[in-house]
């Protein structure tokens, strides 16, 4: 298996590069060269695995054996998944009016980006004590990635990592979750913008290959495969929870920030699983207009939600995407990326966008429906859904009259991370005893103020960090 840019700039890489890797030189994001295909018949065979057993069987699809050999690859992934809250690692809630909610959440940060954070803390460990190398990991994070990427590689020797969160745009809790980590290698900036804002000096740094090279720059946002190709599993979990047959269609609502999670669930439908999807965003709906009405632009500005990992104006992961959809038109990728990068919009041509549809639907729902959405599923199965979970549920109460049976819903956090949002719906926090204990712990980060050139200061810490 070899990987290549979605902008054709970048070809024939090797899982190991593609992990260690961040946006390419070319600006694009690396996907595989072929997406391995799965006969109904080897369906059939894993719809009784569980999640664990799951991974040994996809992961490798996409791990060259002599990158890492299987028998390594498995103690990896179980070692991954040891220290998961829930004895089946993934789990559905099956709840009143057809609810089902696929709990993603039970890592130790409380969110479905641990799920493949656990397993790239792993392959990383593994190639980097082989070369006895450093790198330096950079991550912009709009809520979760940041908290739980931090979990995942703490303390590790051949690591630092640098966390760029949008200071007072997260709840208090997953902003807790990344500034009381005081291990040596962890550096966190408090950035005073929008993720969207952040994510800008990440890729000035990124697209500098030079830099890159020179100071073993790599990121485990959802623009490293890895994250992707380890969440192509929950989608397949998903569907044989919901149709051990493997003779139906599985519809599955993803709560959609920066499409990552959608993306692994276009892969896993190109891989031969019978699904199709439903992108549910809040107001901030740049993915919603680019899917019903092939209008990929931003909005004059970001705003803020109490479902605030979703609150973003560029969800770079379309552009995964779009390359799969298109046949693998790199050139055409590539056009539509550059002029939305010159002018903050472009248009997704008709027949891309028809074979897009196809697949995905979208839907958008306003601050006051996902309130609503809390406290219908509350008051309904004493269940508390996240701020996220409940832009997904709403969609699904929303077509109650008309749902299909085989529906789940993706829940990609825990409502204890998010109380203000529960309190803000009128119902009552249920924290845990870790999420409540941050509240005394000490904190440590670096501000990012407006004026201030975040480019310069972010390449002043990674050249700091190199010369250790």
């Amino acid at each position: 298996m070899r990987y290549s840019s979605t902008r054709g700039g970048v070809k024939g890489q090797t899982f190991e590069q593609a992990l260690f890797s961040g946006y390419c030189s070319d600006g694009g994001l690396l996907l595989p060269d072929a997406v391995p295909q799965i006969p109904q018949e080897t369906l059939l065979t894993w719809s009784d695995l569980s999640y664990v057993d799951l991974c040994k069987e996809i992961l490798p699809l996409f791990v060259d054996d002599t990158e890492i050999p299987r028998k390594d690859l498995h103690g990896l992934i179980d070692r991954a998944f040891s220290r998961f809250r829930h004895p089946d690692v993934v789990n559905i809630a099956r709840l009143k009016k057809g609810l089902n909610v696929l709990e993603l959440w039970h890592g130790a940060t409380l969110a479905f980006k641990d799920l493949a954070l656990s397993c790239v803390g792993q392959f990383l460990e593994y190639f980097l004590d082989k070369r006895k190398k450093h790198v330096t990991i950079v991550v912009g994070t709009s809520g979760d990635t940041g908290s739980a990427a931090i979990e995942a590689v703490r303390g590790l020797k051949w690591v630092d990592i640098v966390v760029l969160l949008p200071h007072g745009r997260c709840s208090r809790i997953q902003e807790l979750q990344m500034t009381t980590v005081l291990d040596d290698n962890v550096h966190v900036f408090a950035v005073d913008g929008t993720s969207d804002d952040l994510d800008y000096p990440i890729k000035q740094c990124f697209v500098d290959a030079e830099f890159v090279q020179k100071h073993n720059l790599m990121s485990i946002n959802s623009i490293n495969w890895a994250r992707v190709m380890v969440q192509t599993v929950h989608h397949f979990y998903a569907y044989f929870q919901m149709c051990r047959s493997c003779d139906q269609e599985v519809e599955i609502v993803v709560p959609t920030g920066a499409m990552g999670n959608i993306t692994a669930g276009c892969i896993a439908k190109m891989m031969g699983l019978p699904v199709k999807f439903v992108s549910t965003v809040n107001v901030n709906d740049i993915v919603d207009r680019a899917l019903k009405h092939g209008d990929f632009s931003m909005a004059d500005k970001v705003i803020p939600t109490s479902s605030n990992s979703m609150d973003i104006q560029v969800p770079y992961n379309f552009e995964r995407i779009l390359y799969l959809f298109s046949g693998q038109d790199s050139a055409l990728v590539a056009r539509l990326m550059r002029e939305f990068e010159a002018t903050g919009k472009t248009v997704i041509p008709d027949n891309l966008l028809h074979k897009l549809q196809a697949v995905m639907r979208s839907y958008s729902v306003t601050e006051a429906d996902t309130l609503l959405a809390m406290r219908t599923c509350w008051e309904e199965n004493q269940y508390l859904l996240c701020p996220h979970t409940a832009v997904a549920a709403f969609y699904h109460m929303a077509q109650e009259s008309t749902s299909p049976s085989l529906r789940v819903c993706v829940a990609t956090a825990a409502a204890a991370k998010f109380p203000e949002a529960v309190e803000k719906a009128g119902l009552l926090p249920q924290p845990t005893p870790e999420l409540q204990a941050l509240d005394s712990m000490p904190t440590r980060y670096q501000d990012m103020k407006q004026g201030q050139d975040w480019e310069a200061m972010l390449r002043t810490k990674i050249q700091t960090l190199h010369s250790k």
